[in-house]
């Protein structure tokens, strides 16, 4: 098992731990992100965690094709 599969595993338990108690799905997204972030602060830098976050937000579209990207 790879650390990103371990991480989506433990980010689908808690999400799932969180509906079970009532909390609204989206927003118990939202506060796991957060507290992701407030985490990851402890052990990166703000301008290595901001640039990853740009990135991810910049990536979220599955069916956009980059320039980088060959057929």
């Amino acid at each position: 098992m790879s650390v990103y599969e371990w991480a989506r595993q433990e980010i689908r338990r808690s999400h799932d731990a969180a509906v079970e108690i009532g909390f609204d799905p989206g927003l118990s997204l939202r506060a796991l992100l957060s507290a992701i972030v407030q985490q990851s602060k402890t052990v990166r830098s703000p301008e290595d965690l901001a640039d990853e976050l740009s990135f991810l937000a910049e990536n979220l579209d599955d069916e956009q094709d980059y320039g980088f990207m060959r057929p």
